[in-house]
């Protein structure tokens, strides 16, 4: 069984590897399209920064609605450094996943030490989410509502690319990088420490498990994570505001792929995010095509929305459930 899962696992990594070449760059083995490998590229950064809502909701079950606070975290500070104090990007990368590690030991600290948990920290991230936000909006350094441009000199060494099939490869490489500390956390033993504080935190205390700094640390790793992805996300579009960094929408599309393609899960952000990004780019063409509708948008949300109502109430382990069980986190209990 676990030979068939590494082969399963080894084809699934050369067809990524490959998708790109059959669409994008100056032979593609098909055709061109740029639309092909950016939508390659989005489902594997949604899977990317979905995992690092995974690790602290699914694994440690510590819920969070306002993970875009790190998302926004990563993305300023590394755009700060770069247009303002002229750092390199590449230097700037690894301060703002550490400035992410430190909003998450910070919230986690104010928040676990006041004793709030389940619905009480899930409302507390997005508060926090939303100070974040009108912080971006106010102070100088980040030029309030205008945003902050990136200005454009696509060279490798300066963390920007000429085609779509560079960013796609680094997704791609974050992404890998996510399953593998997801797959980690299964067979570690902060894993399944983390479980056991998931299932029962009064019982994982009378194992002797210190709670407070296993839940510390799994969301400073988690914010670090996000905040990597904030990073890219201002590399690849050249532009970030407040609105963009600390939208609730992302927080919501990281949970959304998480609890749709299974949470706790190894591959699960990465099955939510291909699902959800494949319906919603059907469900606009389609929308489209209907006389009088002009923004097709919000027929994806409620698309999104009755999604989620039919996996909770047939799949409440995720799609993942339907094809493998042994991926998920160990339970105690």
């Amino acid at each position: 069984m676990r030979s068939r899962f590494g082969l399963l696992c080894a084809a699934g990594l050369v067809a990524a590897l490959v998708y790109p070449l059959l669409f994008g760059g100056p032979v593609a083995l098909l055709w061109r399209s740029n639309y092909a490998v950016n939508t390659g590229f989005l489902i594997l950064f949604v899977a990317f920064i979905g995992q690092s809502w995974n690790i602290a909701g699914g694994f440690a079950g510590q819920t969070s609605f306002g993970h875009v606070v790190f998302f926004g975290t990563g993305a300023y500070v590394s755009t700060i450094l770069h247009v303002t104090y002229g750092w390199n990007p590449w230097l700037a990368w690894p301060l703002a996943a550490a400035a992410g590690a430190l909003v998450g030991w910070m919230i986690a600290v104010l928040s676990f030490r006041a004793g709030l948990k389940g619905s009480y920290f899930a409302l507390i991230t997005l508060a926090f989410a939303e100070v974040f936000r009108i912080l971006a909006n106010s102070v100088p350094i980040t030029r309030g509502g205008l945003g902050m441009l990136i200005k454009a000199d696509p060279r490798p060494e300066n963390f920007q690319f000429r085609d779509a099939i560079s960013f796609y490869y680094l997704a791609l490489a974050l992404c890998v990088l996510s399953i593998g500390i997801a797959w980690w956390l299964t067979r570690s033993r902060f894993g399944a420490r983390l479980a056991a504080i998931r299932e029962n935190e009064d019982a994982a205390m009378a194992l002797g498990i210190d709670v407070f700094r296993e839940k510390v640390r799994v969301l400073a790793l988690s914010g670090a994570m996000c905040a990597a992805g904030g990073t890219v996300y201002a590399q690849k579009y050249l532009y970030i505001d407040p609105v963009i960094a600390f939208g609730v929408d992302k927080s919501v599309e990281m949970l959304l792929v998480s609890m749709v393609g299974g949470a706790g899960t190894i591959f699960g952000p990465l099955v939510g995010a291909g699902v959800l990004h494949i319906v919603g780019e059907v469900t606009r063409d389609l929308g489209n095509l209907v006389p009088g509708v002009k923004n097709a948008q919000p027929l994806a949300l409620i698309v999104y929305g009755a999604i989620l109502i039919l996996i909770v109430r047939y799949l409440p382990d995720g799609l993942t459930s339907m094809f493998v069980r042994r991926g998920r986190a160990p339970r105690n209990g």
